[in-house]
């Protein structure tokens, strides 16, 4: 399955497709940088869903200058794990299916477009997660990267 197809399952005519979504963890001093939206009051990985024609990797990169003012080195980046759990603020059973990015950023980064402020969070910031950014909390913790 190429990226942003989406499998229907057959028992099921009415499952919705998956949202398809890139995300950057830029980590620093056993914490990793998520982000507020204006108006929102959980906090997210920097990133977004994946445009037609794009890769996984450009829409991350993409995705994180639109919204902290940077981009992850090339010369640093690699691809952490992909996330699928239930979509925040969907009907139940729409997935969303998140791939993370690690790397140094190009920039130091800062609050753009919808992003209001910027957070250096651990685990025990779980509770001001949505689903997916509590399973990359609890990743990036098993692994060792974040407290």
């Amino acid at each position: 399955m190429q990226t942003g197809e989406v499998s229907l399952d057959a028992a099921s005519p009415q499952t919705l497709p998956d949202i398809i979504v890139s995300a950057v963890a830029i980590i620093r001093d056993r914490r990793v940088l998520m982000v507020t939206a204006r108006g929102r009051d959980v906090v997210y990985m920097p990133g977004g869903k994946v445009d037609a024609g794009e890769t996984l990797l450009e829409a991350a990169q993409r995705e994180s200058r639109e919204e902290v003012s940077a981009g992850l080195r090339p010369d640093s980046v690699r691809e952490l794990f992909t996330v699928v759990t239930q979509a925040h603020g969907e009907p139940e059973g729409r997935m969303v299916r998140m791939t993370l990015f690690a790397g140094e950023p190009d920039a130091e980064p800062r609050p753009a477009a919808e992003v209001s402020a910027l957070h250096w969070v651990t685990t025990a910031d779980l509770h001001r997660c949505p689903p997916a950014g509590a399973e990359v909390l609890r990743r990036l913790a098993a692994s060792g990267l974040i407290d």
